[in-house]
């Protein structure tokens, strides 16, 4: 048992709470995909629209953020059409937020799969990652068609600028926040489950404070812009939509505050999964 050249697999606690064996989640990316397969496919089963719900989901909430915040409440869009202004801060939300609590659950979801076969962990939650990346593909081809849609039908003139080329980066920065606040939230709920409850109630506030339904333009004490600014989901909002849209904020603080604030939270993240990891069987 001792001379590891015998075996293929050589199974062992992980020692180091930083060490994210990446090579490992390399050699199951088969099982990477499958998992992708089978979360794209059991999210809308047995229903009569199934992926069209991708579709029909950001469009009902941005009519509903146009008649609410857009004609009741009378929020400013800093002068751009309506329903472009609510779609892109909805399509990068949605991911987030759907994405995080998934993998926030990926402790509890996968129980009878993790204590039955050996692969690296963070298989599920990268898959979860993978997985969600289809239905952001899918709401930004919307996004796109509606964006024509208003250029050919509405007189908008289109505002690119070279901040279109940091569109990927944004994307990473996105993918790299889910998953790293989600597994930090997953690996605590086997000690303290009320985190789930926490989570699932605290995600839809969380939003008013990310400027999803208003430009950070209309927040004029700096203290309170401050503070809202410190919510790393700003900065890639507001960057997205000063590359597609012409308003929003070029900061390139913002964008590096951002940055850190992501690495950290992967870090962390890593090393608190890697810790719970060794004997999460016996907490559950």
């Amino acid at each position: 048992m001792k001379d590891k050249g015998k075996w293929d697999i050589y199974i062992q606690p992980k020692s180091n709470w930083f060490e994210f064996k990446i090579l490992d989640v390399w050699k199951y990316r088969d099982l990477v995909f499958m998992f992708v397969k089978r979360d794209f496919i059991a999210q809308y089963k047995q229903t009569i629209l199934g992926p069209l719900w991708f579709l029909i989901q950001p469009l009902i909430i941005t009519i509903i953020y146009i008649a609410v915040f857009g004609k009741i409440a009378g929020l400013s869009t800093d002068g751009q059409p309506q329903a472009l202004f609510y779609l892109s801060g909805i399509l990068f939300w949605n991911y987030f937020s759907s994405t995080f609590l998934k993998i926030s659950e990926t402790f509890l979801a996968n129980t009878n799969i993790f204590g039955k076969i050996y692969f690296p962990r963070l298989v599920a939650p990268i898959s979860v990652v993978l997985s969600s990346m289809i239905g952001f593909a899918i709401q930004l081809v919307l996004f796109i068609c509606v964006y024509i849609y208003y250029i050919l039908f509405n007189n908008y003139d289109p505002v690119f600028n070279s901040a279109i080329i940091l569109f990927p980066f944004l994307v990473l920065l996105m993918a790299g926040l889910s998953i790293g606040f989600g597994i930090i939230i997953s690996s605590l709920t086997i000690q303290y489950r009320d985190l789930r409850y926490l989570v699932t109630f605290g995600i839809p506030l969380l939003m008013y404070s990310t400027p999803v339904v208003y430009p950070l333009s209309v927040i004029k004490n700096p203290t309170i812009a401050l503070i809202f600014k410190l919510n790393p989901m700003t900065g890639i909002i507001e960057m997205f939509r000063y590359a597609v849209l012409g308003s929003g904020t070029f900061n390139i603080d913002l964008l590096i505050y951002t940055s850190v604030v992501t690495f950290i939270v992967l870090f962390v993240g890593v090393a608190i999964f890697n810790k719970v990891e060794k004997n999460f069987i016996d907490s559950i």
